[in-house]
């Protein structure tokens, strides 16, 4: 489900051989795909078209303005949970009324600018929110369209931090208590309750969590229903898992089988958040080696990406798959290869800073490209200056073009804030 591909050796981001890119934009380099994109999204239309929903590109996964902007050719709106990804959506053409707003702290300035920018509505996730929300309103003589995200207190079995749907995690709302703002809608007279949310984690393989919390959704729908409210949406979230060893995912349509039975009667406009499943497999991380080294009878690959440039294994323990961008050996053959196995690790001080462990690998040399695959998701967007390290630049193939979507920093970049912010 990507378009990254060996030919006669050599990785090709769709028509476009990596090591010209690495050649002429320096590693380390992120690589997107906007075939592989463009399929992912179709996939999901394709899959949940007896809904019709409306899909919502969750931004944090990567908010590079090509991938904003190739969602928006797509057909997407689009999840922020920040005024900073209200800027880059708005920036990257996207449409406010195909905007949905989630995230448990949101401040009067940001519900401001998403007033102002005249967003779908809010996914409120607290009491207090809800107050701050309806007195922005207030004081700007609008109404605020909200919508309940509620936590089902559903084990997603997935990840411990990438989990939020157990009533121990920060998000959403308890059941009771959605049921109890809802009786005392009064207490908020410039807001309008217009839909229900939900998003119970991410990186999430298997389809009974959905099931499971719709249900439980569905019912509390009608009981907020009882008090006079006219619900319009029903928002589900995203979270769908993809292939980073190769098996562990389910397709969309799986997922829709599950989904679509429990929702095709309710009569509430369906949004989809999906983030990962639509950029994870659409992005590599193109890294160079810079030493092999052997120690205690073990095989380091030092790379010259790190920890500050894709942080998902020394966070999560997450797996990539790492292979050779130029060999003649068939992608990931780690039964037929025959060299020891080797830790792949970047420069940064930190024992914490590597990308895989005890990995069957080839023998590469020195100077040699490695491809870190899966890295479209929560890559860019997590990295960091930690070492005092310039951030890496990004790419986007289309066909047989490809061009710089974000230049590499420079030193200069590093101190720019401190030097303005001594003047």
């Amino acid at each position: 489900m990507d378009f990254f591909n060996y030919k006669n050796g050599r990785l090709f981001a769709e028509d476009v051989d990596v090591s010209e890119i690495a050649s002429a934009a320096g590693t380390p380099v992120y690589v997107y795909s906007k075939a592989t994109i463009r399929l992912h999204i179709n996939r999901l239309k394709e899959a949940f078209a007896a809904l019709d929903p409306l899909i919502c590109y969750s931004v944090k996964a990567n908010g590079n303005l090509a991938v904003l902007g190739a969602c928006v050719e797509n057909g997407t709106g689009f999840d922020i949970v920040s005024g900073g990804e209200l800027y880059r959506a708005l920036a990257a053409g996207g449409d406010p009324k195909r905007i949905v707003y989630a995230g448990v702290g949101k401040t009067d300035a940001e519900i401001n600018e998403a007033l102002t920018a005249g967003i779908l509505f809010f996914n409120v996730e607290s009491e207090n929110e809800l107050d701050a929300i309806n007195r922005v309103a207030a004081r700007r003589g609008m109404r605020a369209r909200v919508a309940f995200r509620v936590n089902p207190d559903v084990d997603a079995h997935t990840h411990e931090y990438i989990t939020t749907a157990r009533k121990h995690n920060k998000f959403g709302l308890a059941m009771d208590a959605a049921m109890r703002l809802a009786a005392r809608w009064r207490d908020f007279p410039s807001s309008d309750l217009v839909g229900i949310d939900m998003h119970i984690g991410s990186q999430i393989t298997e389809t009974e969590p959905y099931a499971l919390s719709i249900d439980r959704l569905l019912s509390l729908r009608a009981d907020i229903e009882r008090h006079g409210h006219k619900l319009e949406y029903f928002d589900i979230g995203g979270g769908f898992g993809i292939f980073y060893k190769g098996d562990e995912a389910s397709p969309a349509s799986q997922f829709a089988q599950v989904i679509i039975p429990r929702l095709a009667g309710s009569r509430l406009k369906v949004i989809l958040e999906p983030g990962r499943f639509i950029v994870g497999n659409a992005g590599i991380l193109l890294t160079r080696v810079v030493y092999v080294k052997w120690q205690g009878g073990k095989r380091f690959i030092i790379c010259d990406a790190g920890m500050n440039d894709l942080l998902r294994p020394a966070l999560y323990g997450s797996y990539h798959k790492i292979w050779p961008a130029e060999t003649e050996l068939p992608f990931m053959a780690d039964e037929s290869v025959d060299t020891p196995p080797a830790d792949v690790v970047g420069p940064i001080c930190e024992s914490g800073d590597f990308f895989a462990k005890d990995r069957p690998l080839p023998a590469v040399q020195e100077g040699r490209l490695l491809s870190i695959f899966g890295a479209g998701a929560y890559g860019m967007s997590m990295a960091s200056n930690y070492n005092a390290r310039p951030r890496a630049a990004e790419v986007m193939v289309d066909g047989a073009a490809w061009k710089v979507v974000r230049r590499r920093e420079t030193y200069d970049d590093l101190v720019l804030g401190e030097i303005e912010g001594t003047k």
